[in-house]
């Protein structure tokens, strides 16, 4: 698999837009429509500048949509996921902590579409700051979801969900029936925000959805996820730049995906006729154990030779195994995973060894 092809974004970066090079900042005013033309339809993505708003950017954009980014105002630019994007994307500053500012956006963008893909996801970090978390992941969902009844309660809301609520999991595999049981404050916080727009949705007649995504990973994925941190690790290990790989529990089975196949679904949930929340997964669990066997062997080692369990990366609250059962988005969203587990191991090893190289 040519992962050059697979993930664009690594070719070049957020200096490759000419409005930056000339020292301005990415667009922030939507262009005026020809007269006579039909209107473009308008997406508006919290997170554009992670992983998935990445891939969703970049779907949308092939589909014809006008895509305004909500980013938050910081003394420095993070488009390295974008930056190949930036001069056909309008970049907005907002903040899920300030609630003005999200209405603000809502109001002046007027979206058909909301995605909120913006959230601290790092579920480590979520015990080191459970406060920041709850913040963001948690009540960041009622800050845009008030925005959107505000000032344009015509659109339609996606909310990113999370494997990780279902936590101790009370059956095996889980749908959108199964009792959440989340195991970390950052499960816990988009359980909050699954509810709230569940509310939101029956309370004022949103169009509000939540999509309950299954792990998935990409070449885009940060370096503090387990995936990244095994296909970074084989292509420093292969390139003589270190010598082993420290990771915690190698018997966490998860399901994995890959996220271009993911945010497909998340635009689906949005084309149907009435709203409602979906389970998104492949329904195959591998255990980190096998994701450190197609990595290595990709690169022709033994990962026993590198690999070393710490038990200090260990977390305080395991959650052992997450299966998805998606019967219900195959049915009512014909949609199914494109790229299996090892097609995306190897896809991430293949862009780690060129960006080691």
């Amino acid at each position: 698999m040519n992962a050059a092809k697979r993930d664009p974004a690594r070719k070049g970066g957020a200096r490759t837009n000419p409005a930056r090079k000339r020292g301005a900042a990415p667009s922030e005013a939507k262009p005026v429509e020809p007269q006579g033309q039909p209107r473009r339809r308008t997406a508006l993505i919290t997170g554009i500048t992670g992983q998935d708003g990445s891939y969703l950017a970049e779907l949308l954009l092939d589909k014809g949509y006008e895509v305004v980014g909500v980013v938050r105002r910081t003394s420095h630019d993070s488009y390295e996921r974008i930056g190949h994007l930036l001069d056909r994307v309008h970049i907005v500053p907002a903040d899920l902590l300030d609630q003005h500012s999200l209405t603000s956006v809502v109001r002046d963008a007027k979206p058909d579409e909301v995605y909120n893909l913006a959230a601290q996801s790092f579920v480590p970090t979520s015990w080191s700051q459970p406060v920041l978390t709850g913040e963001f992941t948690a009540l960041g969902v009622t800050r845009l979801l008030e925005a959107v009844r505000l000032a344009h309660p015509e659109a339609r809301f996606y909310q990113a969900s999370s494997s990780e609520m279902f936590g101790n999991v009370q059956e095996t595999p889980q749908r959108e029936t199964t009792p959440f049981y989340p195991r970390s404050p950052y499960g816990v916080a988009k359980v909050y925000g699954h509810w709230i727009t569940v509310n939101y949705r029956e309370s004022y007649g949103l169009f509000a959805v939540s999509g309950l995504l299954f792990n998935h990973e990409s070449p885009r994925r940060g370096l503090e996820f387990v995936t990244r941190q095994v296909t970074h690790g084989v292509a420093r290990i292969v390139r003589g730049k270190q010598r082993e790989l420290s990771l915690g529990n190698l018997d966490a089975r998860r399901d994995w995906g890959f996220a271009g196949d993911y945010v497909d679904a998340m635009w689906r949930m949005l084309q149907r006729p009435t709203p409602a929340d979906y389970v998104i997964g492949t329904g195959e669990m591998h255990s980190v154990r096998e994701l450190c066997e197609v990595a290595f062997s990709h690169a022709r080692l033994d990962w026993r030779t590198y690999v070393k369990v710490d038990p200090r990366l260990v977390r305080p609250a395991e959650v052992d195994q997450l299966q998805a059962e998606a019967s219900k988005a195959r049915r009512e969203l014909d949609w199914a995973p494109r790229v299996s587990f090892a097609e995306l191991v190897r896809m991430m090893v293949d862009a780690d060894l060129e960006r080691v190289g």
